[in-house]
């Protein structure tokens, strides 16, 4: 079988089997070949336990205790096994279950990633999404940089997104040279990009998405507050169409000024939920959130 060896694509999994089989099918569609890599956090859910096992008849899975020198556990834990393994290969894309490619990754892309690699020795990630529409409301900037082709996102306050995301593209060796190793948390990864690399740099025409609206997972014992917000929210599963190639013509050939958000770009099937779309389901619930907060805190406090 024809190996595509310019990128291997990393997806980390765990009891989502529906989300992690259409991700895998979306690599496989737009990226013909390539090498998949998957690192399951020990799935206990059956269709999910079901679907990783026909999986691994094509591709590579590692579980704990499947391979014994890498230390797997939690999302982060997973991406530096991830990265481990991955420490000899050119390029790496980092997915997770609940993500797609939405379009063909073309020759050009993968010359243009490699190109800005090459071109900007400090830049450490690059990432492949969409922009949240919700960061339009939230009034979040990016420049174009015109030399590079790419987005940079302005300063703000928060703390996750200009210099890291969970969602990446990366040259394994340049993580390595800079001793970089995955953090517990999305703000202390960010808090040590900063220190060792230039802002993320955001693709003009983006590959790859979060799907909207999706439940919440990890085993967790749900509170009234996350099931009453979920409902509100519509969560479910909406995997997104693949772009056609007037899509795609459209994408390549707007103006910078019209910046790469999914809402305006993508659409779900069979139907979209309600838009600006989010990724957490207590995303603008108010009090269903409170309601959330205080049930936590009220557990903590009893099993104290």
């Amino acid at each position: 079988m024809k190996v595509n060896n310019k990128i291997v694509f990393c997806v980390f999994s765990f009891n989502r089997g529906k989300f992690l089989r259409n991700c895998i099918q979306s690599i496989e569609k737009n990226v013909p070949f390539a090498r998949i890599l998957i690192f399951d956090d020990d799935s206990s859910d059956s269709e999910t336990i079901n679907i990783l096992n026909d999986l691994k008849q094509k591709h590579t899975v590692y579980q704990p205790g499947y391979i014994s020198n890498h230390h797997l556990g939690g999302l982060y834990g997973n991406m530096q096994s991830a990265l481990e393994a991955c420490k000899n290969e050119k390029l790496v894309c980092y997915l997770q279950d609940d993500t797609q490619i939405v379009r063909p990754l073309l020759d050009t892309d993968i010359e243009h990633i490699e190109h800005l690699f090459l071109k900007l020795p400090d830049l450490g990630f690059i990432n492949p999404c969409f922009i949240r529409g919700i960061n339009r409301t939230r009034k979040i900037r990016y420049q174009y940089d015109p030399v590079n082709n790419v987005y940079f996102r302005d300063p703000d306050k928060r703390s996750a997104g200009r210099y890291f995301s969970a969602l990446l593209i990366t040259k394994p060796d340049r993580l390595i040279q800079s001793n970089w190793t995955f953090l517990s948390s999305e703000p202390n990864n960010s808090k040590q990009a900063q220190k060792l690399f230039r802002p993320m740099a955001y693709l003009f025409s983006p590959f790859a998405m979060w799907l909207p609206e999706v439940p919440a997972y990890r085993g967790k014992k749900k509170t009234l507050g996350l099931k009453l917000a979920e409902k509100k929210r519509r969560c479910g599963y909406y995997p997104f169409k693949t772009l056609t190639h007037q899509q795609l013509l459209a994408l390549q050939n707007r103006t910078p000024d019209k910046i790469p958000y999914a809402e305006d770009f993508l659409d779900c099937e069979p139907a979209c939920p309600p838009k600006p779309w989010a990724y957490n389901p207590l995303t603008g619930t108010g009090w269903m959130k409170t309601l959330n907060e205080i049930e936590i805190n009220l557990k903590k406090l009893f099993k104290n």
